[in-house]
């Protein structure tokens, strides 16, 4: 090894400080670290990292060891591997906006903090329409605005929490506000109760396909990630959407409902119940929480307005027994002292008019989602597409070849789509991908007319689906 070499390994052994001293599999507990340093920016785009067997002598572990944190982190598109060039830190404009074809990448987050210009984004599925009523609310909240109050509420103000809990107790779920805590959204809710149940190493169940912006919570806390509802091999959370899921718009039935809430308070596992889109059935009543099918304290539901609503109404939700809310409320006071109080005043008067807000937002999705379908049978019949049953997308199978190098034709012919790996923990699901029908028909159509032309340009013979069987 020369000097060169020997000089940058000690400087990236002097960055990676005390790595190894949190729980969990050495392998997770590198990449977790490597990763801080590329998206703080301290391993910068196209820094080249040491070979495997350097690396390994330098923190003396297994060379295993630093193979699997550099194949997880090129999962996750923040290094790019090559035979010949060795292993660098993947190009990008922001440390988190990493190019959509890599495997695990999460295109709704890189167009979010970097929207490209003139393209139709179907990746990311939240309203872009503010319903009028909205703007009401907010004239209500600022009449509600108290005459003295500093405004810091980290459990949520108590308007709110009081509404929140009223809405469970008419769906047949006795709440008190004292098991509510609001949130900057429901991500914030999901990333809190990451930080305080799950550790470096630790396992996370979830089906598959599922959320992407929970699988990057998870992999950002280190986290073991396996696909399958099993809550007898005691992992330390499980997550899922049983009502109206991401990416498929599914309905679990009320039999599995009772399984898994029982399961989970049989074995003592928490269990989250992501209810997101829960108020967006297409047909029938809600269906319940699975906190209605237990007694005991380990189901724990979160949800928010972002679907029902606007996708900027940033009010989210986590409902829990009353200790571990005072749990979540302390460690969110560390970073964030409470959401925004005139936000939250307009959510009590939006849950006022949930009936109304439901049955509007529903009756456009159902209309939206049947042209959708129609216009996906007529342009491009040789798709797999299941209608959904609520929610605001649907699960695609393509007949051949792969979703990710399609998805880059797709951007090519102006249509940003999110393929199927993206969905899934392991990197599978490689020949499906999502749509949203959030836009107008007019532009559903455009859209699914552009995707047509983009599909006649592309040649899936020439890209088979790619099985990924990583564990991450």
């Amino acid at each position: 090894m020369n000097e060169a070499n020997l000089a940058e390994l000690a400087d990236l052994t002097e960055l990676l400080g005390r790595w190894a001293s949190g729980r969990g599999p050495l392998y997770l507990l590198l990449a977790a670290r490597l990763r801080d340093l590329i998206d703080d920016g301290l391993l910068p785009p196209g820094a080249a990292l040491p070979p495997d067997r350097v690396l390994a002598r330098g923190l003396a572990v297994a060379r295993g060891t630093v193979v699997a944190a550099y194949d997880l982190l090129q999962q996750e598109g923040r290094v790019v591997r090559r035979r010949g060039s060795g292993t660098r830190v993947a190009a990008a404009d922001l440390p988190a906006t990493r190019a959509t074809n890599e495997v695990g990448s999460n295109p709704l987050l890189s167009h979010i903090l970097h929207p490209p210009d003139g393209v139709t984004l179907l990746t990311c599925a939240a309203p872009d329409e503010p319903p009028p009523l909205l703007a009401e609310a907010f004239r209500q909240a600022v009449s509600l605005l108290p005459a003295r109050d500093l405004g810091y509420h980290p459990a949520g103000h108590p308007a709110l929490r009081a509404a929140i809990a009223a809405y469970y107790d008419g769906r047949g779920l006795p709440t008190d506000p004292s098991q509510i805590m609001v949130t900057t959204g429901a991500q914030q809710a999901i990333t809190l109760l990451t930080d305080l149940l799950v550790g470096p190493g630790d396992v996370v169940q979830t089906e598959s396909p599922t959320y992407p912006g929970a699988l990057e919570v998870f992999r950002h806390g280190a986290a073991v990630i396996r696909p399958g509802l099993d809550p007898g091999e005691r992992p330390a959370l499980i997550y899922v959407i049983p009502t109206a899921s991401n990416p498929a718009g599914g309905i679990m039935d009320t039999a599995a409902r009772r399984r898994l809430a029982a399961a989970a308070t049989e074995h003592d596992v928490p269990l989250i119940d992501d209810e997101v889109c829960a108020e967006l059935c297409f047909s029938g009543p809600t269906p319940p929480p699975l906190a209605s099918f237990t007694a005991g304290e380990q189901v724990i539901t979160i949800a928010s307005l972002s679907k029902l609503v606007w996708g900027g109404l940033r009010v989210g939700w986590i409902r829990a027994a009353a200790p571990l809310v005072s749990r979540l409320a302390r460690l969110r006071a560390v970073h964030d002292l409470g959401g925004d109080v005139l936000s939250q005043l307009a959510a009590v008067s939006v849950l006022s008019r949930l009936p109304e807000v439901r049955q509007e937002r529903v009756e456009t999705l159902r209309h939206r989602h049947d042209h959708l379908l129609s216009r996906l049978r007529a342009r491009l019949p040789s798709w797999e597409v299941s209608p959904a049953l609520g929610g605001q997308n649907v699960w695609v199978r393509l007949p051949r070849g792969d979703a990710d190098t399609f998805a880059q034709v797709a951007l090519r012919h102006g249509v940003a789509i999110p393929p199927g790996r993206s969905f899934d923990p392991l990197g599978g699901h490689a020949d499906h991908l999502r749509l949203h029908f959030l836009f107008r028909p007019d532009e559903l159509t455009a859209a699914i007319d552009a995707l047509a032309q983009a599909w006649e340009a592309y040649d899936g013979s020439r890209h088979p689906a790619s099985r990924h069987t990583l564990i991450v």
